[in-house]
């Protein structure tokens, strides 16, 4: 199948410098976009990266966004995050993300450690004999604490001592708290999550509409994020500094950072095409952009081995002319297989929900951005290398051995 005429060239370096100006713009752009440096646009990160609870529900009735939100501030949160899934098996589900994580302040951790009398030097009569815990240890989401006693406990007496705390409540249940060993005298005791009193300020302030249960609740402190994101960046680079190499011994020095600087451009053009848009950047969008890495590099090293082919067939042809035939014979492969890929993706983004939309959205923008860069990313700085460093380096090289040669011995 051909859509474009056997045997013609496009002068597809005549608009290198066009092409170029706008490609490195727009990786600028994008990198300011992801610092938040642009006013009025703040990259939406998400709770992977910077920490927060996440609560998926369905609610029992028709609710709004502005119901929702309002019922989770009442609860008690700041600056919630209510986004609406849309899903065919299931009405009125939505995504919650508040700030707040399920961590015990070290006030909360010392009452608790005293309502258990763990702490040393306690009169006897707030803790009498055959009371003191041994051992206390809090869960790191601050939802699950377990002590050890010296004698059988009274679970009775610690439930009562648990709920005179401040700020602690006990997650509804007889059987809370329970003995998790007989034996040991091991006692476990279970606290309101982040995620439970987000769903039970939902049930006080939305009566019958609002969820019975939460279908999903996922937390992750703060420092869990910051490390997350910076092994997101590091892996990205560390993919970007082999393919570099791989490309380097594969074909020629030249050629190495080109390739680089195109998937550079795709991964940082589709992270702020995606902020621009107002999508959530998460791990899901990092995985996206090593997809299109792999995928922008294999699209630019068949275009690279075609010119290092055309470089034993046309001898004498300059690099812009071998560069403009190589790009016009592989433009219908390089067409027809993106749009199979696009195709492909279509489905997942008509049908798919959630991850799997913003996914495919992700893929979708950049496996158009790695197309282009191949053409007036990849190559045109490749050509510049060459004709700047290259053949400069040639020509002094070429020069010095003629004038050596034209010496007498």
């Amino acid at each position: 199948m051909r859509f474009f005429a056997s045997g013609k060239i496009y002068d597809f370096m005549g608009l290198r410098r066009y092409f170029f100006a706008l490609s490195f713009g727009l990786i600028a752009f994008s990198l300011l976009l992801l610092l938040g440096k642009i006013p009025g646009i703040q990259p939406k990160f998400g709770t992977d990266f910077k920490g927060g609870t996440e609560v998926e529900v369905a609610f029992n009735g028709p609710v709004t966004t502005a119901d929702v939100r309002k019922a989770v501030e009442d609860a008690g949160f700041d600056s919630p995050d209510v986004v609406r899934v849309e899903s065919s098996r299931q009405d009125n589900h939505y995504l919650i993300r508040v700030q707040e994580v399920s961590t015990l302040t070290d006030e909360q951790m010392a009452a608790i450690e005293r309502a258990l009398c763990f702490t040393p030097n306690l009169p006897e009569s707030e803790c009498p004999p055959g009371s003191h815990a041994t051992e206390v240890r809090f869960s790191p989401g601050g939802d699950k604490v377990t002590a050890r006693f010296r004698d059988a406990p009274d679970l009775n007496r610690i439930r009562e001592r648990m709920v005179a705390v401040k700020g602690i409540q006990l997650r509804p249940g007889e059987n809370n708290p329970f003995v998790q060993s007989a034996r040991d005298h091991k006692v476990e005791i279970q606290l309101m999550s982040r995620g439970d009193q987000l769903v039970a300020g939902l049930k006080r302030a939305l009566g019958a509409k609002a969820p019975d249960r939460a279908l999903r609740s996922e937390w992750i402190g703060p420092r869990a994020g910051a490390q997350l994101r910076d092994s997101a960046v590091k892996s990205i680079a560390i993919a970007l500094v082999f393919i570099m190499a791989y490309v380097a011994f594969r074909f020629d020095l030249r050629f190495a950072p080109g390739g680089v600087v195109a998937l550079l451009h795709d991964a940082l053009g589709m992270v702020g095409i995606l902020i621009l848009l107002g999508k959530e950047i998460n791990l899901t969008i990092v995985a996206a952009a090593l997809v299109i890495v792999g995928y922008s590099v294999n699209d630019t090293v068949v275009i690279y081995d075609r010119v290092r082919e055309n470089l034993g067939k046309l001898r004498g042809a300059s690099f812009r002319h071998l560069i403009n035939v190589s790009t016009s014979e592989m433009l219908g492969r390089t067409l027809l297989t993106n749009a199979t890929v696009q195709i492909s993706l279509l489905a997942f983004f008509v049908w798919g929900t959630g991850a799997l939309k913003d996914f495919a959205l992700a893929l979708t923008i950049g496996l158009v951005l790695g197309t282009y860069s191949t053409i007036y990313v990849a190559l045109p700085l490749t050509e510049w290398l060459d004709r700047a460093l290259f053949q400069r380096f040639g020509a002094a090289r070429k020069g010095s051995e003629t004038k050596g040669a034209a010496t007498p011995a």
